[in-house]
């Protein structure tokens, strides 16, 4: 399996339509955050505006693969608005290319205007892979690793393992995040020709633009309730043995 690296992260279609249901969480996990109030994170089985996490983990992956790299924000190309509707926003780590001496040691400083009463969805790190990466570069000459099962059982000790990464909202530090480990529903994913698959494998003339399937994700993921009017702060660090990022949202919500 390919390392993963984003993001948060450290990538369906660039516009998310969302119905306008009510969000109707399980269970909250505010007492997490005890030290400021207007802070809540959904547990991990909540409905949120009629989708599961594992949906909006499917979501948030094909709203990075639809996006060219020319003006995506995870490659710091757009502005956090890039493919953004509705009342769930997502965000991100940093990608970059493989051929990048940078790569992997990105500390990365974003401003971000939200709408008020957005809901944030994004990973503090997460790791996808799919059938098509798998036939191109990852394993060629071997089917059996385009099948679900063997592309989820990757992921497995990860996900279930400990975790170095560490989150801060407006400087209150989000502890276990390994509560929010989320697998992703089965899904398809459409990219453009100025693609984030070029960019990652260095590989110009594959990864042709269209519709593939399938794929999966694993990440810890974070469902952010909307924040209050004013400014906010949200660190966020993943760390693969010494590789990874750190990227900082100054997020700003209008009165």
């Amino acid at each position: 399996m390919k390392k993963s690296w984003l993001i948060a992260s450290l990538l369906l279609l660039a516009c998310v339509t969302l119905a306008a249901q009510t969000v109707a969480p399980a269970r909250s996990v505010a007492q997490t955050l005890v030290d400021n109030d207007s802070i809540r994170i959904l547990d991990t089985n909540s409905i949120v505006f009629g989708r599961t996490f594992s949906e909006w983990d499917a979501e948030w992956q094909q709203w990075a693969y639809s996006i060219p790299v020319a003006n995506h924000p995870l490659f710091d190309n757009g502005d956090c608005t890039v493919g953004q509707s509705g009342k769930v926003w997502f965000l991100g780590g940093k990608f970059c290319t493989n051929t990048d001496p940078q790569c992997g040691h990105y500390k990365v400083q974003r401003s971000c205007t939200v709408p008020t009463g957005t809901y944030l969805y994004f990973p503090v790190d997460n790791g996808e892979d799919s059938a098509l990466e798998e036939r191109v570069v990852e394993h060629p000459d071997d089917p059996s690793f385009q099948l679900i099962g063997t592309m989820r059982q990757g992921w497995d000790p990860w996900v279930a393992g400990p975790t170095s990464d560490y989150l801060f909202i407006d400087g209150v530090r989000v502890p276990h995040l390994e509560r929010y480990s989320v697998q992703s529903v089965v899904f398809g994913f459409t990219i453009p020709d100025d693609n984030y698959l070029k960019a990652l494998y260095g590989l110009p003339n594959d990864f042709p633009a269209g519709y593939y399937s399938p794929a999966v994700d694993y990440g810890r993921y974070i469902m952010l309730a909307p924040l209050p009017p004013g400014k906010h702060t949200i660190q966020m660090a993943a760390d693969w043995g010494g590789w990874g990022f750190q990227v900082t949202y100054f997020i700003t919500v209008p009165k």
